[in-house]
């Protein structure tokens, strides 16, 4: 196939050509296949907290210190944590050569398809896909509790339900506003999530301590909490940055801007989730402690601040959660517009169709904000599934980001060096090493029931990536394309 039929059959959805000359952003865009139909309205502020928002560290921390046993992890936490932040930041510094290269809408699937072909895009697309809606809807879930207390009623399943419907239609509203909206919104997440931490953190370390620093090297059930508490706790800690890549179209020079943004957010967020567990590790009541659904997070809170005082923080944290809401279901919402884009999903052409008015994927917004809620509801119907969901989300997101790498890495092999504004030079191939090393490693303390601590993970990402085979065999959608693919690495001439 000629790149001038790839380049037609890769914009064979596009709706509103560029106007006038290309030039800098939107010729790179043209070079790439596509025609500019969004609008570059993210600076480099609103793309780091996207990034950070749909990692959602601090959220991760409270909701795993929702159990007792997190507040006397000590040392092996704190292991945990560095060894996760060094891994996924070679993860972000692999993903940032990418997608300096190829800063196209939809992210993951766009750089698989560039790196490897359409197969191997199309899968990482499902199993990533199916993870990001997957965790929309246990965020939206899991916000249920917070929402419950600040607003002063018995948190129950069809609370959590209602909760979930609510913050998901209000990201909705957001994502369906236009990029400038969305860029608002997540900055505002950021600040006030980062305001929170620093000022209610610490007044809560001033006046709530129950234990001194030497918790943070307590080895006690090392051998346990080490591998199941600290590993675990780490790999759920850095998960989602890679996010902020969906929306490189939206992002002016998106081949400086975003791979700064990744691996910021890494860091950031390493340390300010680092902070709130020592708070949380030194502040938190012995085993036993509950408070209304959200573990000790609520006596803690409620101690230092008092019943209003500590609403109102539990108020950021609902935030936080609304924050991460917005910008998974943004890059959701993209990564069905890009595959779509290039004829790869049933519907493609209302789901590749862009609002005029607001320049946003709108129909695959839309989607993105549906099947969270409608995996909510099944779940009410069916007892379990969230857990099921919950157990996938980040498996699946780690299954995803580790086909990037993989794919990285084969195409260095195979000769490719990249050519966008971000380049590891001679460090390129031991870092992608490096970052394919520690996805192995964290994906086997995801899938091996021993670690994990059950075999959900194991059988729910078995289902989704059976299915996945299975369609791809069947259907074959990979071969409804004719966007360019595995161009990353050119034959020589001649």
């Amino acid at each position: 196939m000629s790149t001038e039929r790839g380049d037609m059959m890769g914009t064979a959805f596009t709706r509103r050509p560029v106007a006038g000359p290309a030039t800098g952003d939107a010729a790179w865009l043209l070079r790439l296949g596509y025609r500019p139909e969004l609008r570059r309205r993210l600076g480099p502020v609103a793309t780091f907290a996207l990034a950070y928002s749909c990692m959602s560290p601090v959220i991760t921390a409270y909701a795993l210190f929702t159990s007792p046993p997190g507040v006397v992890l000590g040392l092996p936490l704190g292991w945990g944590l560095v060894v996760a932040a060094v891994g996924q930041l070679l993860v972000a510094l692999v993903l940032g050569e990418v997608v300096a290269q190829f800063p196209l809408t939809g992210g993951l699937y766009a750089w698989v398809r560039r790196l490897w072909g359409r197969r191997s895009a199309w899968l990482a697309a499902w199993v990533y896909g199916f993870a990001m809606l997957g965790m929309i809807a246990g965020l939206g879930y899991g916000a249920g509790p917070y929402l419950a207390t600040v607003v002063g009623f018995e948190p129950s399943v069809d609370s959590g339900v209602g909760c979930a419907v609510v913050l998901v239609a209000v990201a909705t509203a957001v994502n369906l506003a236009g990029t400038r909206a969305l860029g608002v919104a997540v900055t505002a997440g950021l600040v006030v999530e980062v305001a929170g931490i620093l000022v209610v953190g610490t007044w809560v370390l001033l006046s709530q301590r129950h234990r001194d620093l030497s918790v943070l090297f307590d080895p006690k059930s090392a051998a346990v909490a080490l591998v199941v508490g600290a590993g675990l706790f780490g790999v759920f800690q850095f998960s989602g940055f890679e996010a902020a890549g969906s929306v490189a179209e939206e992002v002016a020079d998106p081949a400086r801007r975003v791979p700064r943004a990744l691996w910021l957010a890494v860091v950031v967020g390493g340390v300010l989730s680092t902070y709130v567990c020592v708070v949380l590790m030194m502040t938190a009541p012995g085993p036993g402690a509950h408070g209304s659904g959200t573990g000790p997070l609520t006596q803690v809170l409620y101690g230092a601040l008092g019943p209003a005082g500590g609403r109102a923080a539990l108020g950021i944290v609902l935030l936080c959660f609304l924050s991460g809401i917005i910008g998974l279901q943004a890059a959701a919402g993209r990564l069905l517009f890009s595959a779509a884009r290039d004829g790869m999903l049933p519907g493609s052409r209302l789901l590749a169709t862009v609002s005029v008015a607001r320049a946003v994927p709108a129909p695959a917004l839309v989607v993105a904000g549906a099947v969270p809620v409608l995996l909510v509801y099944i779940s009410r119907i069916f007892p379990g599934t969230m857990a099921a969901i919950g157990a996938f989300a980040v498996l699946g997101i780690y299954l995803g980001v580790q086909t990037v790498v993989l794919a990285a890495l084969r195409a260095r092999v195979r000769g490719w060096r990249p050519a966008g504004g971000f380049s590891l030079g001679r460090w390129a191939f031991p870092v992608n090493v490096g970052a394919l090393a520690y996805g192995v490693v964290a994906l086997v303390c995801l899938l091996w029931p021993p670690l994990a601590g059950s075999s959900l993970p194991l059988v729910a990402g078995a289902l989704v990536v059976s299915v996945g085979l299975a369609v791809l065999a069947l259907l074959r959608p990979h071969r409804r394309s004719g966007a360019i693919a595995g161009d990353a690495v050119r034959p020589p001439a001649g």
